[in-house]
């Protein structure tokens, strides 16, 4: 988890806002689906077709109004995305595994995915209080996020079909490094607790929303 907020952090400092989430989604989407076949046996698939109609919704109301990404807004938006993962539980009860709550998840998280790139922290909190142990979690999360990658590159297709030969080499040697890191991720998983992972989920993704908050100043002042 988070690993998509970092890489989304590098490729806006090699391409246009649009570029750069078109090649993280082809990138994510590899790394993605290697996390949701290696743990294949835990995903929930009712969640993710529920997840699934969300995000086409959201997709296509953003194709509607021909909806251009932004650097600052993508960095300003991400960089509060954090706030979210430290919300009382008491304050916002969501549970991915209520269809209400799953069609929400999909149309606000897929939205997002489209509009800044990711939406990791914003999907988290659907999934965080739910009753699903972390190997759950985590692969039902994978199989949600290989479609909403796949959506995302397909709406700024026209972007990454523009990059220059030399900027395809990024895509190639990213995608596979992606993939080893899912399985280096998977065995640290199989060695932390519910409650370790939980924690140690917080911490790193309010670091790299830090990032993002200055990142999104400097670009603004």
């Amino acid at each position: 988890m988070a690993g998509g907020l970092i890489l989304l952090w590098v490729l806006l400092q090699l391409f246009s806002a649009s570029a750069a989430i078109a090649v993280h989604g082809v990138i994510q989407f590899s790394a993605n689906f290697s996390r949701a076949w290696i743990s294949r046996e835990y995903i929930v698939w009712s969640i993710v077709a529920k997840i699934t109609a969300g995000v086409l919704l959201a997709a296509s109301i953003l194709l509607v109004i021909s909806y251009k990404p932004n650097p600052v807004a993508i960095s300003f938006i991400i960089g509060l995305m954090p706030i979210l993962v430290w919300t009382p539980p008491d304050w916002v009860k969501l549970d991915a595994s209520r269809s209400s709550h799953a069609l929400g998840c999909g149309f606000t998280a897929g939205g997002l995915t489209i509009a800044a790139g990711v939406s990791g922290p914003l999907i988290d909190i659907f999934f965080i209080r739910t009753q699903m142990g972390r190997r759950q979690i985590v692969a039902t999360k994978a199989a949600i996020q290989v479609i909403s990658h796949a959506i995302k590159t397909l709406f700024y297709l026209n972007a990454f079909l523009s990059l220059s030969t030399g900027e395809w080499w990024y895509i190639l040697l990213a995608a596979p490094l992606a993939i080893i890191g899912t399985k280096v991720g998977n065995y640290i998983l199989m060695h932390l607790t519910d409650a370790n992972f939980r924690s140690w989920s917080r911490l790193i993704v309010t670091t790299i929303g830090i990032v993002y908050l200055v990142q999104g100043m400097f670009l603004l002042f």
